[in-house]
């Protein structure tokens, strides 16, 4: 939880926003402003009780942001790198409530950390692969089952095929043998009459 925020030029607070109770860090705050130089690194944390005083100088300015020692360093920075920017674009108006929007969202906002977004991203995306593969296999054993009843179906086919052919030639033999009948009682007949 982001607890306190605000921008400095030449250790003088020009911006800050902070909840309340915790108005006691702002005489901190001011001690490590007095402390940042010209020669001072561009970005540093400093530890105090179960707080962490992280600040980035950038274009003379020097931005200050506390932070529980719970919420690691990325946050804060990815928080500051963003207070940055918008004290950049900030044009004319007030820029207080800016800071404490953004200061609000970073401290209740999960979605601020671009690590856990990229995890959640990460997770949705692995998610639809799973049930990408899912579907994949579900299709597969569709396919599998598809050419079982096409073996069966050419089974079946073929021993149709060969019930026919039998059936025909069965047939075929009944036909002959009604016809050499109905021709011999013919003769039968004519030779009876004839004689």
């Amino acid at each position: 939880m982001i607890v306190l925020a605000l921008v400095a030029a030449n250790s003088e607070v020009v911006y800050e926003s902070h909840a309340a109770e915790h108005a006691r860090f702002l005489a901190a705050a001011q001690s490590i402003l007095g402390k940042i130089t010209p020669e001072s690194p561009a970005r540093l944390s400093y530890a105090f009780e179960s707080w962490l005083f992280h600040y980035v100088i950038a274009d003379g300015h020097v931005f200050l942001a506390v932070a529980d020692a719970a919420m690691g360093r990325r946050i804060p920075f990815a928080f500051l790198a963003q207070l940055q920017k918008a004290y950049q674009e900030r044009g004319d108006g007030d820029f207080s409530a800016k800071l404490e929007a953004l200061r609000n969202s970073f401290s209740g906002d999960a979605e601020s950390d671009p690590i856990r977004r990229a995890q959640a991203e990460l997770g949705s995306v692995k998610d639809v692969i799973t049930q990408n593969v899912e579907q994949i296999l579900s299709r597969g054993e569709q396919i599998d089952l598809l050419m079982d009843r096409t073996d069966v179906a050419a089974n079946q086919s073929l021993a149709f095929r060969r019930r026919a052919v039998s059936l025909r030639r069965s047939m075929w033999w009944r036909n002959t043998k009604i016809t050499a009948l109905i021709v011999f009682c013919i003769i039968l007949v004519l030779l009876y009459l004839f004689s």
